[in-house]
């Protein structure tokens, strides 16, 4: 009877030290999951694909930001310049209006003021010079929206990129007899998905905002062509 309650005592114990590293062991795996999930982990285990992709990112902020600041409708034209160069024009005064117009570092300035004192002489010569001035602006701003879908394409091609590199390092482990090893896998697998995901969350909000911008810079191009085709309307010399 003695041995038996000495023998449970010890299948106890046994049972105990057990549980206690079984728990000690879960609660690292947990530690080191946690670890794993932080930022700098992610980028650790993305490999060599996440400092192109890093570089993306900062591209794509720059030029979100700055595209949108160069779209803004006072870049392009404001009431005031457009009401006081109408009112000169249509008062015959050239130079004036001319003055009015490059008073403001505004895109319709640079683009009509050249073509103000051309009028009289030949309006559809002056015109065509309109046009062609705009066109020439409208291409200045829209080389940085135009960026932006770069961003958008190579992002998500790094991210492949990574991916292959990921599973070629996967499989020479394997070929180095890591099949029966799954957490030897784990780091390339890793790296496999976190540069395709990465490469993805660029992209799209890149291409997202390619298009809000195209849009926005369109619009504002047809309102400064008919506020420019107004002024040009009131010629005393028509």
């Amino acid at each position: 009877m003695k041995l038996n309650k000495h023998s449970l005592r010890i299948t106890c114990a046994l049972i105990l030290s057990i549980c206690s590293l079984s728990a000690q062991s879960a609660e690292s795996a947990k530690v080191t999951t946690e670890a794993n999930l932080s930022l700098w982990g992610l980028i650790q285990q993305g490999g060599w694909a996440m400092y192109p992709l890093g570089i993306c990112s900062l591209v794509m902020f720059f030029l979100i930001f700055y595209a949108w600041k160069e779209t803004q409708r006072g870049k392009f034209y404001t009431k005031e310049q457009t009401d006081s160069a109408s009112k000169h024009l249509s008062d015959g005064s050239v130079k004036e209006c001319t003055a009015a117009l490059s008073s403001n570092n505004t895109l319709l300035g640079r683009a009509l003021a050249p073509t103000i004192p051309k009028l009289d002489q030949d309006r559809e010569k002056a015109e065509a010079l309109f046009v062609e001035n705009l066109e020439a602006e409208e291409n200045s701003v829209s080389q940085w929206v135009t960026y932006l879908n770069v961003v958008a394409s190579v992002a998500p091609m790094i991210g492949l990129l990574g991916t292959v590199s990921g599973m070629i390092s996967a499989f020479q482990t394997i070929g180095r007899g890591g099949m029966g090893r799954p957490e030897l896998l784990a780091g390339d697998i890793g790296e496999a998905l976190i540069t395709t995901a990465t490469g993805l969350t660029i992209g799209i909000p890149a291409m997202i905002a390619y298009f809000v911008l195209r849009n926005r810079l369109n619009s504002a191009m047809i309102a400064t062509a008919q506020a420019g085709t107004e002024i040009m309307d009131t010629s005393s010399g028509d």
